[in-house]
């Protein structure tokens, strides 16, 4: 009977080490226990312990990176922003009336410009959006004070002054050293008018453009790289079918022209969400030397439907926050489904796939302007960043440009103003975390995770991304969607040296907690200690809907 007894002495004391990794499953376990004390055949013991060990395995994320194969550069234009004539996003977000006692350079509000240079924003697409094709440059050039107004038709109806235009723009990029990524005018403007916006921005001798440029009080061009041709051609764009769109393309790409020193990188306005055969005609139509990249527009929306109630952006119950999630993860599968069409065309990737349009999208805050688009930020909001930036990092042979909709005061949202107030919002705060990344060496990284479950539907509860900087420092950025679960994560490095591990991480107690203007610092960055090194593994103790990233030296 001894080596019976041993074999159950063995056996307990395995189990309780499980019962500490599985706490959350404390009853279940206890009752196991409990059945082990009965069992006497040694062949039902090793069953139950293997059933045991596979249901601790079940709720452990394991994570394997390789410092070896395809380890390009994870372009830090994947982090761009989006500032659109669109409710309070440049009127009173950007640019602010003379008399608001803030600080500022001509009407630029400067605490707005220090938050975005900490967080280093790579490029800023302006100036839409369905406004961009709408917007015609020359009447936001010249004196202020004689630049006509124009009617938004697309945004609230509201009348603009046009006191914020090119010049005022290319101030602001200047400000935030960011490169202005432009949309031009397909919709409702002409071949000749976007041909002399370019000249306008960019030549350097003498021609009537450049000559306009210098009576407005610019001598030397500014050297735009980043020109959009038309925005949403499928529908606020013009309503164009793909195969008129990529006709039109040419046209317009041959007469924006490429000046000294300022070769452009045109992007063509590509697919909405899963408009797989927008994206074939496009690459099949256009040739690969008129195009940088390719457009891509996806939001995810609690409630998919565009004609209605989206969800609201802090009232939720977990069921949405589930439906929310798996939406944003619809990513990952439109990526790889774009991308492998791109791949018949252009088997070398040499055209980008940009989704230049991304983040959630809710119902307005109660009170508001409906054609304003002024949502609040949660927690949630991070995790929908977080897992995308991560999704983006792992696409990043073919995705090397992207834009959060919108930078402030309008959907997901970076900054939120009220009068002199200013607060940094959960998203915000995803991005400060991610900048470790910008133009980093991707480390390739395979991830498998538990399920998060909901009504017999699964989506996977952790994602992540890993690259490796300029320094030799190691980042690993981690999601844990499950709002209810701590998730162990083990992560084998492999040909990776490292000696140390320190992290920072983004969580609150609830997935619609946010920042408001009277307490503006519920969910900020935070130091984590839960990461340790065991041999050359690492292994982590993932929070519950949280960002976490960790370096490595």
């Amino acid at each position: 009977m001894e080596p019976v007894k041993n074999i159950f002495k063995a056996t307990f004391e395995s189990l309780y080490i499980m019962f500490k990794v599985l706490s959350n499953q404390f009853e279940e376990i206890k009752s196991l226990i409990l059945m082990t004390r009965r069992i006497s055949k040694i062949s039902t013991l090793i069953a139950l312990i293997s059933l045991l060990n596979f249901s601790a395995t079940s709720q452990e994320a394991t994570i394997s990176i390789n410092s070896n194969g395809d380890n390009h550069i994870i372009s830090r234009h994947i982090y761009g922003q989006f500032a659109e004539h669109l409710g309070r996003c440049i009127y009173d977000g950007f640019w602010v009336a003379d008399t608001m006692k803030v600080p500022k350079k001509d009407r630029i509000r400067l605490d707005v410009v220090e938050a975005l240079k900490k967080i280093k924003i790579p490029n800023l697409r302006w100036p839409g959006g369905c406004f961009a094709d709408e917007y015609h440059w020359r009447d936001g050039i010249g004196l202020r004070n004689q630049r006509p107004k124009m009617v938004n038709t697309n945004w609230g109806g509201v009348t603009e002054d046009n006191s914020f235009g090119t010049h005022e723009f290319m101030e602001l990029c200047s400000l935030l050293n960011a490169e202005p990524y432009i949309a031009g005018n397909v919709g409702s403007g002409t071949v000749e008018e976007m041909a002399k916006w370019v000249e306008y921005f960019n030549m350097p001798g003498e021609s009537p453009m450049a000559n306009l440029r210098r009576q407005n009080g610019r001598d030397k061009p500014w050297k735009v790289s980043f020109w959009g041709v038309g925005n949403e051609s499928w529908g606020c764009g013009g309503n164009m079918t793909p195969d008129y769109y990529s006709d039109l393309y040419r046209r317009y790409a041959t007469y924006a022209r490429n000046y000294p020193g300022a070769p452009l990188k045109k992007i063509v306005s590509g697919a909405s969400e899963g408009d797989y055969n927008w994206t074939e005609v496009c690459m099949k139509n256009i040739p690969r030397d008129q195009m940088w990249g390719l457009g891509l527009h996806y939001y995810t929306l609690p409630i998919r439907n565009w004609n209605g109630s989206k969800g609201s952006s802090t009232q939720f119950d977990e069921k949405q926050y589930f439906e929310t999630m798996k939406g944003t993860l619809f990513m990952e599968e439109l990526l790889n489904k774009h991308s492998a069409i791109m791949d018949k065309y252009d088997k070398e990737k040499q055209v980008a796939l940009v989704v230049d349009e991304w983040g959630i999208w809710t119902d307005v805050e109660p009170g508001t302007n409906p054609g304003f688009l002024y949502q609040q930020n949660t927690l949630r909001d991070a995790l929908i960043a977080g897992t995308n930036l991560n999704i983006f990092n792992n696409h990043s042979d073919r995705v090397r440009m992207a834009n959060l909709a919108q930078t402030v005061n309008v959907l997901q949202a970076l900054i939120l103003t009220k009068g002199r107030q200013m607060i940094l919002t959960p998203t915000y705060h995803v991005f400060d975390l991610y900048k470790v990344h910008h133009d980093a060496k991707y480390l390739p990284i395979k991830v498998t995770s538990p399920d998060y479950e909901m009504e017999n539907i699964k989506i996977t509860s952790v994602n992540a991304s890993a690259s490796k900087d300029s320094s030799g420092a190691i980042h690993i950025s981690l999601v844990n969607i499950n709002p209810n679960k701590n998730i162990p994560v083990r992560i084998a490095l492999d040909g990776i040296s490292w000696n140390s591990v320190t992290g920072q991480l983004i969580t609150s107690a609830k997935v619609n907690d946010i920042n408001t203007f009277e307490k503006p610092n519920t969910i900020q960055l935070a130091k984590f200690s839960g990461a340790k090194k065991e041999g050359n593994q690492l292994v982590v103790e993932l929070p519950s809907k949280s960002v976490v990233v960790l370096q490595l030296k």
